[in-house]
């Protein structure tokens, strides 16, 4: 049986509460779960203490068994310190959805990187070292 850390909602209308719970992965979002791990109320402030409550003891338990967390679950985890590596989505890799965005993502990812664009002033200042020593060269002869 496939588990998932996730976010099951209850509160009235406009006013969400979720309760961060492990459940098979088949039930429904707000239907039966095996264990209840803590809270998650969105319409405190974001530097209010009870904002996340969870139990961590049992939260790194179900982890250790293979529970897998939700995104939003993750990022909740990644703040408290339990998980340190970066999950990649498959909605991440795609990038941006909005073609002005997405035209910026590729511009950066295409972008010389730094040692480039230090090698062209380098190479102006030597064409330019070049060119006032031909000029000594041709002064002197004008001279003479």
């Amino acid at each position: 049986m496939a588990t998932k850390i996730r976010l099951a909602r209850s509160g009235a209308k406009k006013r969400p509460y979720y309760r961060i719970v492990v459940a098979d992965q088949r039930s429904p979002r707000d239907g039966r779960f095996i264990e209840k791990l803590g809270a998650y109320n969105p319409m405190l402030p974001k530097g209010d203490e009870n904002r996340i409550v969870f139990d961590k003891e049992r939260m790194q338990h179900w982890l250790k068994t293979g529970a897998q967390p939700t995104e939003r679950v993750e990022r909740f985890l990644r703040a408290a310190g339990l998980i340190t590596t970066k999950a990649v989505y498959r909605d991440a890799e795609k990038g941006p959805k909005n073609p002005d965005k997405l035209r910026k993502h590729q511009a950066k990812e295409e972008a010389p990187a730094p040692a480039a664009k230090e090698e062209a002033p380098a190479a102006s200042d030597a064409a330019a070292e070049a060119a006032s020593s031909a000029e000594e060269a041709v002064s002197p002869s004008t001279d003479a």
